[in-house]
């Protein structure tokens, strides 16, 4: 009897399926929308303060009670500044790195490169470079949820930059973006392909079989989520203090670490763990789930 191992596409078979790599990563990136933003407002430092008039009394005197939540309900709380650009970098980028680092595994795979190798050179690469070209996405959207901010949208905030500080302006922050997202990604993808091979296989005859493969999905995608998003979180905070402040990379450490010391170093890691762990491992999870149903719909019409 034949047993084989739940993998996400994985090899020659992530090649047949890119609408369901780009499908995940685009419902994952407009579920976890809010959980992105309060994770931006905590680790940008921005203060958060909720209009009496937005929210029902019984909510702001619980949150004036418990100021910690405030980034919370305001991240749930319309206006949604620069969604609709937010969801649009996060599902192309998170589907490119992924797609392109199972389809990169089995290439440099048959070049004689060692598994380990075969599996970080991929999401190194691809997330480099994702990361450069959607960088100035990434600055503006961030800039945008300072509850502060008078500027009204996107491109205002793509203009706002260009004009203060230059063409240059809306990569300042890449080196801290990059140190941060590489290796998180390397890290999740490392993680999601060690448990594909230490996870128990699953009986391709067994009547819950596609039960099993998506309860071995669950767990692999959370310990990715939470490995990469644990081991980043303080270039995440670097990263947007810079988008902040325009300072360098080494200023801005020296800036944190003077108002903070080296606390800044966990500043907004509860949110970032939430914010960053679960769309991580919900498109991994979303990914397997799709191209299960693309197969199992496949073997139905045949």
């Amino acid at each position: 009897m034949q047993f084989y191992r739940q993998n996400m596409g994985g090899g020659s078979a992530a090649r047949d399926y890119p609408l369901e790599y780009f499908s995940a990563s685009t419902l994952a990136a407009v579920l976890n929308y809010p959980l992105w933003r309060a994770s931006a407002l905590g680790q940008s430092g921005f203060r958060v303060v909720l209009q009496a008039g937005n929210h029902p009394p019984i909510i702001s005197n619980f949150v004036s009670s418990v100021p910690s939540l405030a980034p919370y309900f305001y991240a749930f709380s319309p206006p949604y500044k620069g969604l609709a650009a937010t969801v649009m970098g996060m599902s192309w980028a998170r589907a490119a790195i992924f797609y392109g680092s199972d389809i990169g595994k089995e290439f440099f795979e048959s070049r004689g490169l060692s598994p380990s190798v075969a599996t970080l050179l991929p999401p190194l690469i691809v997330s480099t470079g994702v990361q450069c070209v959607n960088m100035p996405l990434v600055r503006a959207t961030i800039l945008l949820q300072n509850p502060e901010s008078t500027v009204p949208n996107i491109r205002e905030s793509l203009k706002l930059i260009y004009c203060r500080h230059g063409l240059g302006g809306l990569w300042h922050g890449t080196s801290a973006g990059v140190l941060k997202t590489v290796p998180k990604y390397c890290t999740a993808i490392f993680v999601k392909d060690y448990f594909e091979r230490i996870l128990p296989a699953v009986d391709p005859e067994s009547p819950t079989k596609d039960r099993d493969k998506l309860i071995l999905s669950a767990i692999k995608s959370s310990a990715a989520g939470v490995a990469g998003a644990a081991l980043t979180n303080p270039l995440d905070v670097i990263r947007n203090e810079m988008f902040k402040t325009n300072l360098g990379l080494f200023d801005t450490v020296r800036a944190l670490r003077n108002e903070l010391g080296w606390n800044f170093l966990v500043r907004g890691m509860s949110k970032n763990l939430v914010a960053v762990s679960i769309p991580v491992a919900s498109t991994i999870f979303f990914t397997d789930a799709f191209i299960q149903y693309s197969n199992s719909s496949n073997e139905t019409r045949h």
